[in-house]
C-alpha cells in the first residue's frame, strides 16, 4: 500500500486518492482505514473511487443515507459529497442538514457540488434572469460618495493570457528555499496542466536585484522554462516600488492597458501574450510586500499564505461571475489555492474568477515557505534567459540605506535531530513545563527546545531562568519556523493546521495530551494520552537508560477520530 489513509486529514484525502485507479491498492486503503481512524466520510469517499473501477466500468455512488451529518465536520462533509452523483440525494442531504445543524459552510459545499453536477443547464425551479448593474449613485442613493464600482481601467477585455510566472527571491545573494519550492511545485502544475488541456504553456521565474543572473542556471535546474532577468546595482537591496514597476512591465511586456484595451509593448519572440495567466510569490515579509502591490497594479486578486495548489475546471453560480441569475457557467483551468482559515482546523480554497464584465488576470497567491519539498535539481535541463531591459525613474530610489546592523537572527531549529515543543498545556505550571521540556531535550545529543504560537502571545508568566525560552524566534508554525526533524514531541499542544504546518514533514511525531480527542492524534505516529508534568519526566529517565524506544511502544501508533481541538498556532 502506498497511501495510508490515516496519514490524511479528510480535507486532504480526496484529492490524495483522486488518482488511484488499482482497485487492490483502494481496498489495501479502505481496510488500512477502517483499522485506523474509521471515519465515516473517509470510507464513503474510498468505497465510491472503488466502485468507479468495479462490474462494467459504470459508476456507483455511496448510499447518501449511509452519512450521518450530525457527526461530521464542514471538511468531512465537503469531501463526501464529492462521492455522490444524483442531485436527488444531494438534496435530500442538504434537506437533512437545514432541519439539522444548519451550517452555513455544509450548505455551501452541498449546493456547490449539486452545481458542478448540473454544470451550465439552467434548473426548472430557478427564474433565470439578466442581473443588472447600477452605477453606484443609483444603488446607494442614501450615501454621499458612493464607492461601491470596483472596476479598474487597467483591466483587459479579450486578453490574451499563458505561463505560470513564479516570482524568485534572493537574500543576501542567494536564492531563497521557498523559491526552489515554488519551481517544483510549478513544473509539476504546468506538466499535468499540459497533458490536460493539450497546450504547451511555461514555467517562467523572474529574477530581479544585483548579480541574480548567477541564478539562471539553477532556477532552470527546478524546473524553469525561461527566466527573465532584470539586474542593476540599486537593486541590491528590496525596496517595493522598483521591484514593483519591473515586475508589472516584465508581465505586461512593457504594454499599456488602458480602457480594457492593450497599447504599446515590445515585440519579444518568447511570449505573444499580454499577461501571465498564473503568479505564485513566496509569503516572505518582502514576498507578501511585493505580491499585494503586484496584483494590485496587475488589476487582479492575491490568496495569500498558500500551503496547497492545483489547477482543474469548476462549475459556479454566483450571478457576480456568470452575469445572469440562476445560471451556472464552468470556468476551465482555475487555479484552486488553498490555504488555513482563521478557524485554525479546516482550508479554505480561493479562486480567482473573471466576471462577465471584468477579467482577473494573473491569478495568484503567496506560498507558505515549508509547504512543498525542494525537488533535485536536474542541470541537464535546457532554458531560455530573457534580459529585460526598462528604464529606472530615480523616484523609485527616494529611500536609500545608508547603513545598517545585522540583528541577531535569533534560534534556527530547523538542522536539529529532535525537537521538544510544549503548547497551552504547561498552563498549570508554566516554568514547570519549560523546565521539563529543556530536561528532555538536553537528554538528546542534538535536540533543542520549541514553542507553539499560544505560549508566545499567552500571559504565562515565566521565571527567569526560562524566559528566553518563550519568546517567538521558537515559534513553530506556519507563522514561525518550518522544521523537519527525525523526531519531533509535542507536549500539550493541541494541533490547529497552523501549528501542523510548522511541523508535519517530521520523520516520526509524538503527542503528549490529556485530551484523546486532541486534533494532533490525528497526525501523530504516538499518541500518549496524559499529563505532560508526568509523562516528559518519564520520557526522560527512560532516554538516559536507554529504554526511550520501549517506553513509546507501550502506546501503539495510530488510533480512533480525532474531533477538532484548540485554537490558533497552539
Amino acid at each position: 500500500m502506498t497511501l495510508d489513509p490515516n496519514d490524511y486529514e479528510m480535507a486532504e484525502l480526496g484529492p490524495a486518492i483522486k488518482d488511484v485507479d488499482d482497485l487492490d491498492e483502494l481496498h489495501s486503503i479502505l481496510d488500512a482505514e477502517k483499522e485506523g481512524q474509521n471515519r465515516a466520510g473517509a470510507i464513503a469517499l474510498i468505497e465510491s473511487r472503488i466502485e468507479k473501477f468495479e462490474g462494467d466500468g459504470e459508476e456507483e455512488v455511496a448510499d447518501a443515507g449511509e452519512l450521518d451529518l450530525e457527526e461530521m465536520s464542514t471538511a468531512d462533509v465537503g469531501n463526501a459529497v464529492q462521492s455522490i452523483d444524483e442531485v436527488a440525494d444531494l438534496r435530500d442531504l442538504l434537506d437533512r442538514e437545514k432541519e439539522g445543524q444548519d451550517r452555513k459552510g455544509v450548505k455551501r459545499l452541498i449546493e456547490s457540488r449539486i452545481d458542478s453536477i448540473e454544470g451550465s443547464e439552467e434548473r426548472d425551479d430557478v427564474d433565470v434572469e439578466a442581473v443588472e448593474e447600477l452605477p453606484p449613485e443609483e444603488k446607494h442613493p442614501d450615501l454621499s460618495h458612493p464607492t461601491a464600482d470596483k472596476r479598474h481601467v487597467r483591466a483587459l477585455h479579450g486578453g490574451v493570457y499563458r505561463d505560470l510566472w513564479v516570482y524568485c527571491e534572493t537574500q543576501a545573494g542567494e536564492l531563497v528555499d521557498v523559491s526552489k519550492e515554488m519551481l517544483g511545485k510549478s513544473r509539476e502544475l504546468m506538466d499535468d496542466y499540459n497533458d490536460r488541456y493539450d497546450t504547451d504553456e511555461r514555467v517562467v521565474a523572474v529574477l530581479i536585484g544585483d548579480d541574480v543572473s548567477k541564478h539562471t542556471d539553477d532556477v532552470i535546474a527546478y524546473g524553469a522554462d525561461v527566466v527573465v532577468v532584470h539586474e542593476d546595482e540599486r537593486l541590491s537591496r528590496f525596496q517595493h516600488k522598483p521591484f514593483c514597476e519591473l515586475f508589472c512591465d516584465m508581465a505586461r511586456g512593457g504594454a499599456s492597458h488602458d480602457g480594457g484595451e492593450v497599447s504599446g509593448g515590445r515585440d519579444a519572440d518568447w511570449r505573444d501574450y499580454d499577461k501571465p495567466r498564473y503568479v505564485l510569490f513566496p509569503a516572505t515579509n518582502n514576498g507578501r510586500d511585493l505580491s499585494a502591490q503586484v496584483q494590485a497594479e496587475l488589476d487582479s486578486g492575491l490568496a495569500s499564505d498558500c500551503s496547497d495548489l492545483y489547477i482543474e475546471d469548476t462549475v459556479i453560480s454566483n450571478p457576480v461571475k456568470t452575469g445572469v441569475a440562476g445560471e451556472k457557467k464552468t470556468f476551465e483551468r482555475v487555479l484552486h489555492m488553498k490555504r488555513p482559515d482563521f478557524s485554525g482546523f479546516e482550508y479554505s480554497t480561493i479562486l480567482c474568477l473573471d466576471n462577465p464584465r471584468r477579467e482577473f488576470h494573473p491569478q495568484g497567491g503567496s506560498v507558505i515557505p515549508g509547504s512543498f519539498e525542494i525537488p533535485d535539481p536536474d542541470h541537464e535541463r535546457e532554458g531560455e534567459v530573457v534580459r529585460h531591459e526598462a528604464d529606472l525613474d530615480d523616484d523609485w530610489f527616494s529611500v536609500s540605506v545608508t547603513g545598517y546592523e545585522k540583528l541577531d537572527e535569533g534560534v534556527d531549529l530547523t538542522g536539529r535531530d529532535v525537537i521538544v515543543a510544549v503548547g497551552r498545556g504547561i498552563g498549570d505550571d508554566p516554568t514547570r513545563g519549560i523546565e521539563l521540556a529543556v530536561d528532555l531535550a538536553n537528554a538528546f545529543e542534538d535536540a533543542d527546545v520549541g514553542v507553539s504560537r499560544g505560549i508566545v502571545t499567552g500571559s504565562y508568566q515565566f521565571d527567569g531562568h526560562v524566559e528566553r525560552y518563550t519568546h517567538e524566534d521558537r515559534q513553530i508554525g506556519e507563522t514561525g519556523q518550518v522544521v523537519a526533524p527525525k523526531l519531533y514531541i509535542a507536549a500539550g499542544i493541541s494541533g490547529a493546521v497552523q501549528h501542523k504546518v510548522g511541523m508535519d514533514e517530521s520523520d516520526v511525531i509524538v503527542a503528549v495530551n490529556t485530551d484523546p480527542e486532541a486534533r494532533i492524534r490525528d497526525f501523530s505516529d504516538y499518541f500518549v494520552e496524559g499529563d505532560l508534568f508526568e509523562v516528559l519526566p518519564r520520557l526522560t529517565e527512560a532516554l538516559k537508560n536507554g529504554e526511550f524506544e520501549a517506553a513509546l511502544a507501550e502506546t501503539p501508533p495510530g488510533g480512533p477520530a480525532v474531533t477538532d481541538g484548540g485554537d490558533g498556532d497552539e
